[in-house]
């Protein structure tokens, strides 16, 4: 099994080199081919691996690949734990990634850069099966890092575009600063437990309980606390959670594979998987835990109300995903790692289908993006259509749909969390739940039912993209229906993680609701008498009547809200406030610094100032040069007088 754990992120990374450095070489086709078959090979590998460790005698994995460097007796390692933990994430981001590569042949089909794609892709793959297979701090901060450049890469995948380039900045520089929370956390963990392995790190945690810093002189805090939100804060930037969550609605610039690939099931997650693999850290921090509740809870409500005023079709799935990160987020904070996890996993497949869905009415409507320019699509794509459905249907949590299983099972154990911030969550996931409904059913009601708002030509030449761009959609529909169902009763009822995730008796919400488990039937029933249901149900309803019946109302509200809908127009002011505080006032000390220490001090003072200052001197002796003797003399008898003066008086 070592070779199979060592040689399925390989696969990938050899697909990237290939397509990369001989891409020209190899050609559009051949590229694309090799892409497919790395990540193909890593898919199968993945599967295998599930299947072994869901065995009754499975043995996790856990062992040093290579030892790079030993340093004051610290080992800086490259190595695998393989996990159920583990194979649940290398199965959904080889299996999202692999739809995402075949659905590319048809979205990239006359890009210029066509091969770079691939390699790009592939290579995001690797970065995050480095990431999630890590069995040490340092090749996760390694994948950590990998992720982020390689989304660098491919948001600004059109370089010629300066919304583009924009973007990719704006993403870098944001998660740079959840990065160094990061490094902080990793350090403290160093300082602290001695060690970067997983195993060890954990094993000496308890120790550290009591222990306390001084951040600030004179106050004392946690060790354990502040290590595991500086830990979060990564989680934060990785996984876009408010504040740091303003580079991925603004990602959507990159093309629509890459809002499936890094949005559903791939980066985004990184954090959540992050949190859910330290849960050893941190169940010995309720006030951590907390802080990851309230975030959380913020995000999930903040976030989807900006999904309501949003006309961009991708943007508004993105917005979606954020709010549902921040479900996922608040699911961590009540120590329902499990729950995370498995919505996490359900998740990534139906928003990966609605992410392709949007890029297929994209590609028949000549790349248009704005929903008031669709209309009546139904006839025109009807697979699309119907796919688009299901994804929709299960984003909701309709019940027997996937994201039914994984949202509710949230939303009761943040109902039965004794975590401080619990009620308040539980208020903002539920607010969630309409807002989530409302802004959906929009999108898919202005896009695929009512008037036909194109123009003539676009009109006439509308139709479903080819098989390559139609296949994946179904693909990614089916566990859309049928996965939460399958896999609610060992994922979150069943032990199934073992000991991959850590959670203290008195923080179990999961075993709480486990007690009244009786099936997955018994689980939608069960749905029927929560409050969640009927508010999906009026968030639909909400929307067929103001956007299909009576269209009025939404202008309406607009302009007698306009303060309301201006300040979710402009997201909350965080852009504005980012751009004039902190891109702006660097942009002010680096002016400052350039006017005083460039100018002034460095131009004017050294090298100008040595210039005028030898000139000056030049000058002075220039005017005793004269060329007369008699002034030679004059001077001789002045200097003369002088020292016979100091002799006089110095006697």
């Amino acid at each position: 099994m070592k070779l199979l754990y060592i040689l399925t992120p390989l696969a990938p990374l050899f697909g990237a080199i290939a397509c990369g450095f001989f891409g020209r070489k190899l050609g559009r086709t051949n590229s694309h081919r090799v892409a497919i078959a790395g990540v193909a090979v890593a898919f199968l590998f993945s599967l295998i691996a599930l299947i072994v460790q869901m065995g009754d005698d499975a043995k996790v994995f856990n062992e040093t690949i290579y030892t790079w460097m030993v340093s004051g007796g610290i080992k800086f390692e490259v190595g695998f734990l393989v996990d159920r933990l583990t194979v649940v994430m290398m199965t959904v981001v080889t299996s999202v990634s692999l739809m995402v590569h075949i659905y590319t042949i048809g979205y990239m089909h006359d890009d210029p850069g066509y091969q770079r794609f691939f390699s790009y892709i592939s290579l995001f793959t690797f970065a995050m099966l480095m990431l999630v297979m890590a069995n040490n701090f340092m090749q996760l901060f390694f994948g950590w890092e990998a992720v982020g450049l390689v989304s660098y890469l491919l948001i600004g995948f059109w370089y010629k575009k300066p919304t583009a380039i924009f973007a990719n900045l704006k993403a870098f520089l944001v998660n740079r600063v959840g990065d160094f929370g990061f490094l902080l956390g990793i350090a403290a963990v160093l300082v602290y437990m001695g060690s970067l392995n997983y195993t060890e790190v954990f094993a000496a945690a308890p120790a550290v309980v009591g222990q306390s810093m001084e951040v600030i002189p004179g106050v004392a805090w946690s060790v354990m606390t502040v290590t595991c939100i500086c830990l979060f804060i990564g989680a934060m930037g990785k996984s876009a959670q408010i504040p740091l969550h303003v580079w991925l609605p603004d990602s959507m610039e990159g093309p629509t594979p890459i809002s499936a690939l890094i949005h559903a099931a791939t980066m985004v997650t990184a954090g959540i998987f992050m949190v859910a693999r330290m849960s050893p850290l941190f169940e010995l921090s309720e006030t951590a835990l907390s802080f990851v509740l309230i975030i959380g809870s913020l995000t999930a409500l903040l976030m989807g109300l900006i999904g309501i005023v949003q006309n961009d079709i991708k943007r508004v799935v993105a917005y979606s995903t954020l709010s549902q990160l921040g479900y996922m987020t608040v699911a961590l904070g009540a120590s329902a790692y499990g729950a995370a996890i498995f919505h996490l996993m359900t998740h990534a497949f139906f928003k990966a289908l609605l992410f392709l869905a949007a890029g297929s009415v994209i590609i028949a409507l000549h790349h248009e993006q704005d929903i008031r320019k669709m209309g009546g699509l139904k006839k025109y794509m009807p697979v699309t259509y119907w796919t688009s459905l299901i994804g929709t249907l299960a984003l909701i949590g309709f019940p027997g749909f996937s994201g039914f299983f994984s949202k509710d099972a949230i939303i009761e154990a943040v109902h039965h969390s004794q975590i401080t911030g619990a009620s308040f969550a539980y208020v903002c996931v539920l607010l969630g739940v309409f807002i989530t409904a409302y802004y959906s059913f929009r999108m898919f009601f202005l896009v695929f039912h009512g008037e036909t708002r194109m123009d003539d030509h676009t009109r006439d030449h509308c139709h479903e993209p080819p098989r390559v761009v139609t296949v994946p959609l179904i693909l990614l529909a089916i566990p859309s229906v049928i996965l939460g169902a399958m896999t609610i009763g060992p994922m979150l009822f069943g032990g199934f993680f073992g000991d991959a995730i850590q959670v203290a008796p008195e923080h179990d919400v999961l075993a709480e609701l486990g007690a009244g488990y009786h099936g997955a039937f018994q689980f939608v029933l069960h749905g029927f008498k929560t409050p969640a249901l009927y508010l999906a149900l009026a968030g639909a309803v909400a929307a067929w009547f103001i956007h299909l019946q009576k269209p009025g109302i939404a202008t309406w509200f607009a302009e007698k809200f306009s303060v309301v809908h201006r300040i979710l127009d402009n997201k909350y002011g965080f852009d504005a406030f980012n751009e004039k505080v902190f891109a702006g006032g660097a942009r002010q000390v680096a002016d400052r610094l350039w006017k005083v220490g460039d100018v002034k001090l460095i131009d004017g003072l050294m090298v100008n100032g040595t210039a005028n200052g030898i000139g000056l001197i030049s000058n002075i002796v220039r005017t005793l040069q004269t060329g007369y003797l008699f002034h030679y003399a004059f001077a001789m008898i002045v200097g003369l007088l002088a020292l016979l003066s100091v002799f006089i008086f110095s006697a």
